[in-house]
Parts: C-alpha cells; structure tokens; sequence
C-alpha cells in the first residue's frame, strides 16, 4: 500500500498556523487536490477547528477534517487520538492525496516525528515551523536574545518557552517568518540571521498573512529522519516530561463564554493592561453593543491584536430593515436564532485564554469585569451609546 504524504504545520501559539492553513486548502482547493486535515488545539474550544472548516473546503461531512481539541497532540493522550484521526481519514470514502497536520502552539514536534517514522500508512514530508517574527522582534531583540536565552535555560535545567521555540525550529524543514509586513526588510533580515544557527540546514521564509505556495509544500522530500537522530535522543525524556506533566511552567487553557457583549472601552483597558510576555495566546469569537450586527474574531498573539469580521449575526440580520427580507427567510433565521441558547440570540462571546496559569487567571478576571452589567445592557437596549476606541476599519476574514 503506498503511503500517504503527511506535512506538519508547527509554531508557537498566535504564529499564524491556522492563517497559513486556510491558504493552502484554498489552493488546494483551485487545483481540484483531495486534502485532508488534522487540527490540533490545546483548548476544549476549538477556535481554529471552525475556522478551518469555515472555509467549506474540509469538513467533517466531508469525511476530510477532524478536530483535536481539550488536549496537545504531543502528549501520549494526543498521539494516541492522532493515531485514531489518521486512521479515520485513510478509511474515508475518498482516501485523500495528503493530510496537512496543525499542531497547538503548545506542541513539540520530537513526539509527533518519531511517531510517523513509523507509521506504515502516512509518509512525512516535511515540518514547517511558522514563527511570529514580530515577537521576536519586541520581545527577544530582534531575535538576538533567543538563543542565549535558551543557553541560560540549558545551564539551570529548566525548560521555559525559548527552549519550545528553539526545538521547534531546529526539527523544522522549513522555517516561516510569519506577520514580515509589519516589519522592515532590514529588520526580518536581522532576526533571520539570529535565529539561522539553530538549523542552518533549512530555508528561512518570509511570510505574509499565510502566503505561501503549496508547491512549497507538495515538493517537500521526504522527512530525513537521520538527520534529527541526535537531537532526538538528547532530547526525548525532557520532551516528554514537559509534555505528559503539570508545572509551574506548563500552559493553560481557560475558556470564557457568556452571551453579554464587551463594553468597548473596558475591554481596550483591560487589554492595555494585562497583556504580557505570559498570556500568550487568546482567541475567539465575541461581539459589541457598538457593532451589534458583527460576528468578531479576536485574535491576539503576545501583545499584538487583531479584530476580524468573520460574519454577521443572524440576530442583527434580522434587525436590520435595510436587508429587505422575505417572511421566509425571517422564518429561517427566527428558526435557527430559537436553536441558540443566549438572550441576545445567536450572538455570543466565547474565547479561550492560553498562557502561565497566574497571568492567564488574572486576565481571565479582567476580562469577566468588561461585560455589560445589567444596567448597562437595559441603558444599551433603550439606545445608549458607548464610548469604542477599537478601529473603525477591520480586517475581513475571506
């Protein structure tokens, strides 16, 4: 039986894995190419799951998509759902022509290529670490910090997030430099060359919003197994540890959800305040009382945000007389919006919050303090205004 092609999509949580995912299924997509999926996330809400399906070129209904989500991929609980996942989409119907695997943030690639060394039914090609070059740009020093940062790490026996970014990279065939539009050629220049001794053997790429050409990733070889043996060996009883067991160190997951909007101007607060080296990572969907008709992504990776249109609620839909609706299409969407469980209707907030335990409670507690009170949302349904220092203009997920 030949074996399937399997590519990698690691980095660090925010990097843009999932933005790069969806660019190529849409590729994949245009070149009529049978691909199937594998999303991981470390948090039970499964944000990059319905994004990926969003894009309708993967789905469950299509046999061709799967979500891992409550639980890292690298841990033996995750490796032993890997295995149950690839097994399903290789007795699909329509057995795919290649599976891309996204990994959490949270990951580390050593488990996940020794266990598809010996895989018998999927081939890996190739393990592409995608890293936030804005984040080492502000909090390493254009990169010139990393490494020693990590030679610190190694001379106390500790693991703390620049040995995961390292590793990461120095298992990689391909490594992406990714949001290399906010910064200057010069500058992404500097934090390659910081960053190329910890694998000089690979390309580094720079990357914006997800482009890159599947061909890319399709010409991959085959993974040189070999070349990693060393590393592999130095490294497996420290990556396992890390990654089958809690410390102080150890990431987290926190879910929020609530059917109440955020008041615009205590949420920029709260995000100015809180957001540091140890909230690594928060994302979801959510709206405000000053944009009531939209359906947000927040989407925030280090200190760095951004605000996405993903849709429009079906709630502010039907509100809006401008849309002209027939009385069954207002049938349909009363129908549909009746199926959800909040007051507001379909309209809901729910992010997840990933981080050091201590930090991402704090933030989680700010973050419950910006809904609306009561009062405030009978002062917002009688047509109170709230001051919104959030842009105007926002990015429009396609």
């Amino acid at each position: 039986m030949k074996q399937i092609p399997i590519t990698i999509l690691n980095g660090f949580l925010g990097a843009g894995k999932t933005t790069l995912m969806r660019h190529l299924l849409v590729q994949a997509h245009q070149q009529n190419m049978a691909v199937s999926v594998i999303v991981n996330d470390m948090s039970r809400l499964d944000i990059d799951g319905v994004l990926i399906a969003n894009t309708d070129v993967v789905s469950q209904e299509q046999d061709n998509f799967i979500s891992i989500s409550g639980e890292n991929i690298s841990s033996d609980k995750g490796l032993a759902l890997l295995d149950d996942a690839i097994e399903t989409l290789i007795q699909a119907p329509q057995q795919p022509a290649w599976i891309l695997l996204e990994t959490s943030g949270s990951s580390h690639p050593l488990p996940l290529i020794k266990y598809l060394q010996q895989h018998r039914q999927v081939e890996l090609h190739g393990v592409l670490a995608i890293v936030d070059a804005l984040m080492l740009q502000n909090d390493y020093d254009s990169a010139q910090a990393l490494i020693p940062a990590l030679e610190r790490n190694l001379s106390q026996n500790i693991r703390h997030i620049e040995n995961l970014l390292c590793e990461q990279m120095m298992f990689a065939t391909e490594v992406l430099l990714s949001k290399n539009d906010r910064l200057s050629a010069s500058q992404i220049q500097q934090i390659a060359q910081a960053i190329h001794p910890l694998n000089p053997y690979v390309n580094i790429i720079a990357l914006s919003w997800g482009h890159l050409n599947l061909a890319t990733v399709l010409e991959a070889p085959i993974y040189n197994f070999h070349r990693v043996e060393k590393l592999i060996e130095e490294l497996e009883e420290t990556v396992s540890q890390s990654m089958n067991s809690a410390s102080p160190e150890q990431m987290v997951a926190r879910v929020i959800s609530d059917d109440r909007p955020f008041h615009p101007q205590r949420l920029y607060d709260t995000c100015q305040q809180h957001l540091g080296r140890q909230v690594y990572r928060s994302k979801g969907f959510f709206w405000l009382p000053t944009r009531d008709d939209m359906a947000l992504l927040w989407n925030q990776a280090a200190g760095s945000i951004s605000l996405e249109l993903v849709s429009y609620w079906r709630s502010g839909i039907l509100q809006d007389q401008q849309q002209h609706l027939s009385a069954e299409e207002k049938a349909t969407l009363n129908t549909q919006i009746a199926a959800q469980a909040g007051r507001f209707g379909d309209r809901r907030c729910h992010l997840t919050v990933i981080g050091i335990a201590e930090q991402v409670a704090a933030f989680a507690r700010s973050l419950q303090q910006c809904f609306l009170t009561e009062d405030e949302i009978l002062a917002w349904q009688n047509g109170a205004a709230f001051d919104d220092p959030w842009p105007k203009r926002l990015v429009r997920l396609s």
